[in-house]
């Protein structure tokens, strides 16, 4: 059982401060100081200041119930019903079948949240937040997906004590446990691989709106999947070749659909796990999407060794996944999310959110050189690293990253 941190003897372990610590520790007496709040608020300078951190305060505390809010309006279906035509309390509550007294509380929740917004002739439709919720499946798939994370955290210390025997360890198997490949298990690879085909879509438009494929011949995509991102630049890219490599379960699900595009002639699959097998040779691009982060370091280091010794002479490897802000960045919107991917990839498995510059670090460990960052518009989605195996040693700092 946790316990309660011994602020005593935290604080007989003093550490020389920098200028910096003694500024923010006077800072946190001044918010601390009992008139500061009356004085704030009564003077107009400050009191938007005042104002903007009690809502920010508000909505960390009130945010378990915006999650459920979002999820109760993605089961009933609500966004892509509102798409079609906005509709009053009585019809929607008929359509769901729940008491309209009982509906409003969720409607008009979901009007403060801008998910939907008010209509003429007392009709409810959709919210700036609401729209891409009706445009893109992947992203109702991840709401759903996510109450199995909020299952596992409603003892946040429970969690952190036994953090990967919930349900969503039980979800990911491969990435906290060597995966075996029985036919009882087939359902889990097929449950979470739709579920990355599914939620990969804005990762994908990041990197092929970001980065130019024109040099390259062949793609290996390690991690594959079913084949979300090889479809999709297969469609970007008609010039390339491709080949696959994730387990053989997975792949077995990906033929059918590779089948259905016609890229049967331009792609190969290569079964085979990258903790046991080497990655296939004959490409001049390899990509990771969304893999690195699923893995802890010492397996991350593997796939990286593995893709330098498949590459040829000039080949590169493009990484791309979320990845955490700078300190400086913390209390932004993006920086935000750091919270959520600390603690999902925490209960998925072994896997963790890296810095841009970790990453680099383990790449050129592996011997990459010239590993750069490629500038794209949504970092939320993904950040996108490059690098290049050379015949000479790296000369890059490990700080080279813009």
């Amino acid at each position: 059982m946790s316990q309660p941190l011994d602020l005593a003897a935290i604080a007989t372990h003093a550490v020389p401060t920098t200028f910096k610590d003694a500024w923010q520790a006077r800072l946190e007496r001044w918010y601390a100081h009992p008139g500061l709040y009356r004085w704030s608020l009564g003077n107009p300078l400050t009191r938007w200041l005042t104002r903007r951190r009690t809502r920010k305060l508000f909505d960390l505390m009130a945010g378990f119930v915006h999650s459920q809010v979002l999820l109760g309006c993605v089961r009933l279906d609500l966004f892509r019903a509102l798409h079609q035509s906005p509709a009053t309390l009585p019809e929607l509550a008929r359509r769901s079948g729940l008491a309209p007294a009982v509906l409003q509380r969720l409607l008009l929740s979901a009007v403060a949240l801008g998910l939907l917004e008010h209509r003429s002739q007392g009709r409810f439709g959709l919210g700036p937040l609401g729209v891409p919720l009706a445009q893109h499946e992947g992203i109702g798939q991840m709401i759903e997906h996510n109450h199995l994370l909020y299952q596992d955290m409603q003892d946040p210390l429970q969690f952190l004590n036994n953090a990967w025997s919930g349900s969503m360890a039980e979800y990911w198997p491969y990435a906290h446990e060597k995966p075996t490949p029985a036919a009882p298990e087939l359902d889990k690879f097929s449950r979470y691989s739709q579920l990355m085909a599914a939620s990969q879509g804005f990762v994908v438009q990041e990197i092929l709106s970001s980065y130019f494929f024109d040099e390259h011949r062949c793609v290996l995509d390690v991690g594959a999947g079913q084949g979300r991102f090889v479809g999709e630049l297969a469609a970007h890219a008609p010039h390339l070749k491709f080949k696959m490599f994730d387990l053989p379960p997975v792949l077995d699900l990906a033929r059918e659909g590779l089948k259905a595009k016609g890229l049967s002639e331009r792609v190969t699959l290569h079964p085979g796990s990258f903790l046991d097998d080497p990655l296939p040779e004959g490409a001049d691009l390899i990509t990771l999407v969304r893999v690195a982060h699923d893995h802890p370091d010492a397996v991350v280091r593997q796939i990286l060794q593995k893709a330098h010794d498949a590459l040829p002479v000039g080949g590169v490897l493009l990484l791309a996944e979320p990845m955490a802000q700078p300190k400086e960045g913390a209390g932004q919107p993006s920086a935000m999310a750091d919270a959520y991917f600390h603690f999902y990839l925490l209960a998925m498995g072994a896997g963790r959110l890296r810095t841009p510059q970790e990453l680099q670090s383990l790449m050129e460990e592996a011997g990459f050189t010239h590993v750069e960052r490629v500038p794209n518009a949504m970092p939320i989605h993904a950040r996108i690293l490059l690098g290049r195996k050379s015949q000479c040693l790296p000369l890059v700092s490990p700080n080279s990253v813009n």
